[in-house]
């Protein structure tokens, strides 16, 4: 889950399916009682024609946090960038950085680093499709150390310059689940 409306839609589903909703947020739902096989196996079903999963097994509920957490750093906490993204996760999960990073490259076939980096471009290219700040305002914003690096970096991951992008005028960002 990536937002609210997505939040939202796992809430009326739980309820539909008479759970006791107890606390629903990006990556978890809490209910109030323990479901049989049965309910879990139909839970199952209703979450992936909403197009979720049911993620049950502890290492992918690990990797759904760190996405969370950098999804949630990247788009909603602007003056946390400043901090280091290894601390950051590590005070958020309880877990030593180097496991988590180890696991998240063994799962998803990238480092937790280009996650974070494709998550600040998509950021970008959402800051420069408002187009109300300069590429300066946001190079700081994201904690970039120059607008020449974030220039550079944008160029890398998507092929094109920030301006490009700007002239572009086409929808190129991504969902963040696609990310």
């Amino acid at each position: 889950m990536v937002c609210n409306r997505c939040i939202m839609a796992v809430e009326q589903l739980l309820g539909r399916l008479h759970f006791t909703v107890l606390h629903v947020e990006l990556g978890k739902a809490v209910v109030g009682e323990m479901p049989d096989e049965t309910s879990v196996e139909q839970l199952r079903r209703e979450l992936e024609t909403l197009g979720f999963e049911l993620l049950d097994d502890r290492r992918m509920q690990l990797i759904e946090q760190v996405r969370h957490l950098v999804i949630d750093l990247v788009h909603h906490k602007n003056s946390a960038l400043r901090t280091n993204l290894s601390d950051y996760l590590t005070e958020h999960l309880h877990h030593d950085y180097s496991a988590l990073s180890k696991l998240f490259s063994e799962v998803t076939g990238t480092t937790i680093e280009k996650y974070f980096i494709a998550q600040k471009i998509e950021r970008v290219k959402e800051l420069l499709v408002y187009d109300e700040l300069s590429l300066s305002q946001i190079a700081d914003l994201l904690n970039y150390s120059s607008t020449a690096h974030l220039s550079a970096q944008f160029k890398s991951v998507t092929g094109m310059t920030p301006s490009r992008f700007k002239q572009e005028k086409k929808n190129l960002r991504k969902p963040l689940d696609a990310v």
